[in-house]
């Protein structure tokens, strides 16, 4: 009982800042609930003991992408201007995202997926590791997605820089 009040709590803080990072207008408060979320995600991991992935959505999504984006959003010294479309856009975007919720929710209540299991089993986890599998699968199955993430990032920067010269 006090594990499902605890996964509620978290559950419940990282429903607020998510929804906060993309109503807010301000960036630098947009980033800071986003780190909120983050470390939200990663108390769930932990739950799920699953404590390097914990500890990886800290250091490399709280820590170094975060630090990352707010470094950005400081470079090109965004000004928050307020419009007359942004109510507007919010009330469209929310209406679309609570139906689209109510769909998803919707296929994996009829879904066979719900209760599929895959290929790591909890016995292989204990008896391999956590890192071990998870680095097989990266360096393997997903290294070209991790490639080309670490490339759009790249080119994320480059181009912040390239647009806050221009300003200048």
């Amino acid at each position: 009982m006090p594990e499902i009040l605890f996964f509620s709590l978290v559950a419940g803080v990282a429903i607020i800042s998510s929804i906060l990072v993309v109503a807010m207008r301000n960036p630098i408060n947009c980033a800071l609930s986003l780190i909120m979320t983050f470390f939200c995600m990663a108390t769930l991991y932990v739950m799920l003991d699953a404590p390097f992935m914990a500890a990886t959505q800290v250091i490399v999504y709280a820590g170094a992408i975060m630090v990352l984006i707010v470094f950005v959003i400081m470079l090109l010294n965004m000004r928050t201007e307020t419009s007359k479309n942004y109510v507007h856009g919010v009330l469209v975007s929310s209406i679309v995202a609570v139906l689209t919720l109510f769909v998803i929710s919707g296929f994996l209540s009829k879904s066979p997926l719900t209760g599929a299991t895959g290929d790591m089993t909890p016995e292989l986890v204990t008896k391999v590791g956590h890192v071990e599998l998870i680095g097989k699968a990266m360096f393997s199955q997903f290294l070209l997605p991790f490639e080309i993430t670490s490339i759009l990032l790249l080119v994320a920067i480059v181009g912040s820089v390239i647009l806050a010269k221009r300003k200048l």
